[in-house]
């Protein structure tokens, strides 16, 4: 080949190299956009990765592909040009087909087979190892880029592969057509540079691929969590904080004989008259302002607080965990709401409560699918019920069963045989 010949390489792998330099950021872009045609909206995260990674590699083996025809047909060798021309062709419509019918295994392996055998006939057909400046080397991208597939058999490929080059070397070489050196040089550079090129865009495709999944799993786990901590919140607005636990862990039916529970009912005395000229508004937040602050004594007292019905309130120890002082800790809380909580102005004059206790044995359970609640049923909730609704304003009623297990530490005041079990009004001793 003469000095015409060789300055014609070289301008055009110049030209070329510039070319490449040139478009490298617009066919990054490209090269993304057309990756995802073949993904599915339902596409697992791993086979969307596959998609994405076979494709990119698929394209840019394309456009380097080029390069090499252009080169062959340069040096005169179109049986050789012919084998880099027909990946293009048959990977064009693979991916043509992947795109239709998002079909991706026989793409994969289509692609595995032309990277593994392709370059072997590539360097056969240029006369073995060093007149074909080991082309070869590109099978080794089979078993390297075998995402989602065995590398190994792959690799078995490409040393047998390997191995009978080897034995036909010398054959190859005697019938080799005549390259010049520099051409053979250029070409091993070519080799080496686009072999590691396509390995590292496999790697940075899947690395950066992962990466985005990594943040937008983080971003779901963060969004997750935040509901969760919603959920968690509405769950302990409506249950009380053990029962919620309990839910939580998975079971399904939550009911419990309670051998030992106070209960407490308070309720607003006349509020149905006295609200009558509040407004909607006024009447929540007047009520809001109220039961608050009975929600917070509940809390002080570590006391389960069990609902509200219309203006009353429903507290209970010994509940939702054993409690030896479950009837002080409700006795206080009442005298508690007594001497704070009542006072408020209310309807030209000031708030009263009427409240009732009873302690001695319940059921508790969560009852309900949608709205469910926590509640209390039994003897021993009726008649706190009726100690309420039978009581005077400002009074806290409370059976004899309270009595007889609080007496000494609380004064009572004996209201007579009223009710069928007797009852009495709680105070604290001077």
């Amino acid at each position: 080949m003469g000095g015409s010949q060789t300055s014609r390489w070289g301008a055009f792998c110049a030209r070329a190299t510039l070319a490449a330099m040139a478009g490298g950021e617009r066919l990054a872009g490209w090269l993304e956009r057309v990756a995802y045609r073949g993904v599915r909206s339902g596409d697992s995260e791993s086979v969307r990765l596959e998609k994405v990674i076979y494709t990119v590699i698929a394209l840019a083996t394309t456009l380097a592909a080029t390069l090499w025809v252009g080169v062959f047909l340069a040096l005169e060798l179109p049986s050789s040009a012919a084998i880099p021309f027909l990946y293009q062709v048959l990977t064009v419509l693979g991916l043509i087909l992947l795109a239709r019918t998002k079909r991706f295994e026989f793409f994969r392996s289509g692609q595995l087979i032309m990277f593994l055998v392709f370059p072997f006939l590539l360097m056969w057909s240029l006369g073995g190892f060093a007149n074909g400046s080991a082309v070869a080397i590109w099978a080794v991208s089979a078993p390297l880029i075998a995402v989602g597939a065995r590398p190994w058999p792959w690799f078995g490929g490409f040393a047998v592969l390997a191995a009978i080059s080897g034995v036909v070397d010398d054959s190859l070489a005697a019938s080799a057509p005549e390259i010049p050196r520099f051409a053979i040089t250029g070409m091993f550079v070519l080799n080496l540079v686009g072999v590691a090129l396509i390995v590292l865009l496999a790697l940075s495709y899947s690395l950066r691929e992962r990466k985005k999944s990594f943040v937008a799993l983080a971003e779901t786990r963060r969004e997750l969590e935040v509901e969760q901590e919603k959920s968690e919140r509405l769950l302990l607005n409506v249950l009380p904080a053990p029962i919620a636990k309990r839910l939580k862990e998975g079971e399904s039916v939550i009911a419990d004989r309670l051998p030992n529970v106070t209960v407490l009912f308070a309720d607003i005395v006349g509020f149905t008259v006295g609200s009558r000229d509040m407004s909607p508004e006024e009447v929540a937040g007047f009520l809001n302002g109220v039961f608050g602050d009975l929600d917070d004594l509940t809390d002080r007292f570590g006391l389960d607080k069990i609902k509200t019905l219309g203006d009353g309130y429903m507290v209970a120890g010994g509940a939702t965990g054993p409690r030896f002082d479950h009837v002080d800790a409700v006795l206080e809380m009442a005298l508690e709401i007594r001497d704070t909580v009542a006072g408020r102005p209310f309807a030209g004059g000031q708030l009263a409560l009427r409240m009732g206790v009873d302690t001695g044995s319940a059921v508790g359970a969560v009852i309900g699918k949608k709205r469910f609640s926590y509640d209390l049923w039994g003897e021993t909730v009726n008649a706190a019920s009726r100690m309420e609704s039978h009581g005077e304003s400002g009074t806290i009623q409370v059976t004899e069963r309270v009595f007889d297990l609080a007496r000494g530490r609380f004064e009572f005041k004996k209201r007579g045989a009223m009710l069928k079990k007797g009852s009495m009004s709680a105070s604290r001793p001077n």
